[in-house]
Parts: C-alpha cells; structure tokens; sequence
C-alpha cells in the first residue's frame, strides 16, 4: 500500500540540509568579515565599526532628525486583514540606507521620500555629523531619488599623500588629476577648451608638487609635448626641472631675452596652427578630434613667472632694455593665452603671489582655472582665486600657513559651486625621474612635426588665412 505521507516526510527530510546550507553561508560571511576586519589597517578598522554603527541606529536616528515620512493611506493588504472596522494606523516610512566605508570614513547612499529630499538629509547634515561623530557630512545629490552622504572622521586634508605614477598613458588627455578634496573624494580638472592656468602660493607649500604630478600622468603620452620657463634658476640641473628637461622641447631659466626667443617662437608655433587648422584637421578647434602624436597639446610651463613680466625700473640702458624684454614677454604670453585655445596650446603659470605685478591682470583674468596654496595676506588670495573667496572663510588659503597644510591648495572647481579644498600628493623624485627617463623618446618639437605635417615650412604657411 501506497505511502500517503511519503511526499511530507521527502520535503521535511531536506529540512536538515537547507539549514546545513543556510548556516554555512553565514558561516561563511562572518568569517570573510572577520578575514577582512583583521587585514585592514588600524584607520579602515575604526571605519568599519563606524558603518556598523551608522546601520544599526539609523531607523532610531532618521526620525529623530525628521528624515521620516509618515504615510496614511493604509496598504491594500491592511485594508483586507482590517476585519473589526477601526481606524489603520499610519505607518512611517524610514529612507533605505547603504553604507560603505573607506580609511577616512563613510559612504552612505539613501533614497528619498516624499518630503524627504537632497534638502532635508543636507539641513540634517551638521546632526548626521555629531550622531555619526565626524568631522564633517556633506550631502550631495548622487541621482534622481537618491543622495549620497560622505561623512568623514578624520580630515583628509591633514596626512599627507603620495603618488606613485604608473609610466601609462592617461585614458583622456587633459584631465588633469590633482589630488582628494576635504571629503577625501578625488579631484580632477578638465583642462579642454582651457587655454590657462594659474597656481599661486608661498615657497614650499606644494606648487611644484603640483606641476610634478600633471608632469609624471601626462609624460607617457605622445600627444602632450612640453616646455618649461623657470624663473628661479638660470639652468636647468639647478633647479626642479633638472630630471624633466629631457622630456621637454625646449627650457630656459630665469634669463629675459632667452625666454623672449621661447615665447617668440610658440606664438609663431600658434599662428601657423591657426593659420592651417582647418586645411590640416577638417575641424575649427583641436579639441573636436582631440590631441595626436602629430598634433600634440603644448603644455608652457611658467615657473615663478614674475620673473619674466616684472617692471623693471631705472633710467640706465640695461634697466630699459629689461623692461622692454619684460613688456614684451607678457605681450607674447598673452597671445597664447587668448588665441591658443583652440590650437591645443595650454599655459600654466606658477608665482608666489598673483598679484598684478607677478602677473599682468591681462593674462591672469583670462586663466579660467586657478589654484592658490598658503598665502599670508587677503590681498595674495583675492589676487589668486578672486574676490569672491572672501564670501568662503573657510577655503581662504591664508588659513593654510600651518606647516600641517603644506600640499594643500584652495580652488573654485568646474562642477560645484563655492570653493573647495585639495589634498595633493607628492611625487617621490625617483619616480619622476624614472618617468622622465622611460619617456624621453616621445619628446618631439612641435615646429618640427607641423611641418612635417604640413610638408612645408611654418614660415612658409599662409598666415592669411589666420582665423580672428
């Protein structure tokens, strides 16, 4: 006779193989949890007990900080089981939270409600900070419905960072990758379309840091050429330079009339670009088909470049012949700040002090980006990123003169409004030199390849063709 209650006993003989099953798993994600605790360094430790903490209290948290919705409109499932007639209550609905955590903090992502907005969670942002105990919360908009809340507890800006350039060729050129902002989130700049840059700040503080790393990212790629003007030393193996000039076209040091030759020469490199762009590439602007090997960006270096525009005065020959040359060079410098944008021509240019004197206002307002390290007077910093950082105390580089902030700039980025601060990373002089050294082979003169390009000599080309 046939077993009727052999299908039960066969569904509940598998009971003890499902739970054998299930403890496993769990067995299996507190030890990977554990394997992980236990790798990690003492910084990522703390964080993820923070994330552990801002999970387990955030449905106590959220309402308390009004980042609830109470919804009154019973659920058609209530409405069926609701037999005797009264009232349903409401139920409050608490934003679903993920949290991942990194060495300075925490990553939350949350969705929102109705009323519960990028308004509310960044109103809540100070008492997420003190429940979260960090330093600070900010609280951006990461997609439609959804916010993204970077709470960190240790602050970025105050342990210094170091890059180690991999010898690739950078994926997009002209991206130029400066470091972590206050929220140790990375920070890049956009440098097409930008025909200069501007980078101000006291001696020591990090500028030519800064020009280090755009040098070791950007140096493996054949479609970036390079050229230095460095006004604190009269040679290159004097000065910070000395390992990169053999991936430069051309270097002068802190002599007026040798520079003037440099500028003199890239302004003519800028006509002939103008003048045969289209003929050449089909297109108005470089940047619709992007830099090549044999249509490079140039990238001038200008370092200390108060050197070379500063107003000589005195009544002597010399003295007159130094301001003329110092005149002159501005004249050159702003030719290819205004017109070489299109061309693939890019301007940085480095001083202690931005001031108008340092560098001409004509040049300096036309830079769109700017950065500024420490500084030691209002003036300095307004100079630098302009009046509007007095309306951001808390960016002003004259509060970066601690020795703790050294690397540390203040900039007004391209996709966020205000003023935020950047952590950049020093280069170990090994690695630079290692860079400069694997990639000296890519150094071509950008003269020689437009004309190679062209078949004929830039004196040659018919400059009337040369757009306004």
């Amino acid at each position: 006779m046939k077993d009727s209650n052999a299908p039960a006993q066969g569904i509940f003989g598998h009971v003890p193989l499902v739970v054998a099953l299930v403890l496993a798993v769990l067995v299996g994600w507190a030890v990977w949890w554990v394997v992980r605790y236990v790798r990690a360094d003492a910084m990522t430790r703390q964080s993820i007990r923070q994330a552990v903490r801002v999970r387990w209290g955030w449905k106590r948290l959220a309402p308390m900080l009004k980042l609830s919705a109470t919804d009154k409109t019973p659920t058609a499932l209530a409405s069926l089981a609701n037999t005797n007639g009264k009232p349903i209550k409401p139920r409050v609905l608490i934003p679903t939270l993920k949290v991942k955590h990194d060495a300075y903090g925490v990553i939350a992502r949350a969705q929102c409600l109705p009323g519960v907005g990028l308004q509310q969670f960044q109103k809540a942002g100070p008492h997420l900070a003190d429940a979260w105990r960090c330093t600070r919360v900010s609280v951006t908009q990461d997609k439609p419905g959804q916010v993204l809340i970077r709470g960190v507890r240790l602050d970025p800006l105050k342990f210094p960072t170091e890059h180690h350039p991999t010898g690739e060729a950078p994926e997009e050129t002209a991206r130029w990758d400066l470091g972590l902002d206050e929220y140790a989130q990375p920070v890049s700049v956009n440098l097409t379309q930008v025909p200069g840059v501007t980078v101000a700040g006291l001696p020591g503080f990090g500028k030519t840091s800064l020009i280090n790393r755009l040098l070791s990212d950007w140096a493996p790629s054949p479609a970036v050429q390079f050229a230095c003007a460095d006004g604190k030393v009269s040679a290159a193996y004097e000065g910070d330079y000395a390992d990169w000039v053999q991936r430069m076209f051309a270097f002068v040091g802190d002599d007026l009339e040798e520079a003037n030759k440099l500028f003199r020469n890239l302004v003519e490199l800028r006509r002939a670009r103008s003048a045969s762009v289209r003929q050449m590439l089909g297109v108005k602007s470089i940047w619709d088909v992007g830099p090549s090997e044999s249509w490079p960006l140039v990238v001038l270096i200008v370092d200390e470049a108060h050197t070379y525009f500063r107003d000589h005065k005195g009544s002597d020959q010399q003295t007159k012949r130094l301001a003329a040359l110092a005149a002159e060079n501005a004249r050159l410098v702003e030719d290819l700040v205004k017109k070489g944008r299109s061309v693939g021509l890019l301007v940085i240019l480095t001083t202690q002090k931005s001031t108008g004197d340092a560098i001409p206002t004509f040049i300096r307002d036309v830079c769109p980006v700017g950065l500024s390290f420490a500084q030691k007077t209002a003036e300095a910093a307004v100079a630098a990123l302009g009046d509007e950082i007095r309306e951001w105390p808390d960016a002003n580089p004259i509060n970066l003169q601690d020795p703790t902030y050294v690397g540390v700039a203040s900039m007004n980025h391209q996709s966020q409004p205000g003023f935020t601060r950047i952590r950049t990373p020093y280069v170990p002089d090994a690695e630079a030199a290692r860079i400069a050294e694997q990639t000296a082979d890519l150094t071509a003169d950008p003269c020689a390849l437009l004309e190679a390009f062209l078949g004929l000599r830039m004196a040659d080309v018919d400059l009337t063709k040369l757009d306004a």
